[in-house]
């Protein structure tokens, strides 16, 4: 038993190590990492209230004459893989997401679709906690 644990220790050593040495000297990864996210989302739309059948590349055909699609992201439910009926599409340039919003309420699949700016979460920063203590 005193063995597993020293070999699990041991483990647990060379695992910290090679984390470390992955790290920049000036530890600004996660700095970096969330300006890089700030940006990409900040050429990114949200949309919502999209067919269930939809794919990545019919969404990108409907947008494609704001401008340049870097990508298209349909979210799953993780349990069942079903989509989640919204999308993010994010654009090479900030002025294709200002002409994107005139697809507001368009038609998409039959469906209304909403179209807005992607919004950036900031740590720290709840939607959820109203002020009141948990009983």
């Amino acid at each position: 038993m005193e063995e597993e644990t020293e070999k699990l220790k041991e483990l647990q050593n060379e695992v910290e190590k090679q984390v470390n040495m992955s790290l920049p000297a000036d530890n600004a990864g996660p700095v970096i990492m969330s300006t890089e996210k700030m940006e990409a989302d900040s050429c990114s739309i949200y949309v919502g209230n999209v067919d269930y059948g939809a794919t990545a590349e019919e969404l990108e055909a409907h947008f494609h004459g704001c401008g340049s699609v870097n990508s298209v992201t349909i979210l799953c439910d993780k349990f069942s893989g079903h989509p989640k009926g919204f999308a993010y599409i994010e654009f090479s340039d900030k002025e294709s997401v200002r002409t994107s919003l005139a697809l507001d309420e368009s038609l998409f699949r039959g469906r209304q679709i909403k179209v807005i700016p992607k919004q950036t979460n900031r740590p720290g920063i709840s939607t959820t906690d109203q002020g009141f203590p948990r009983a």
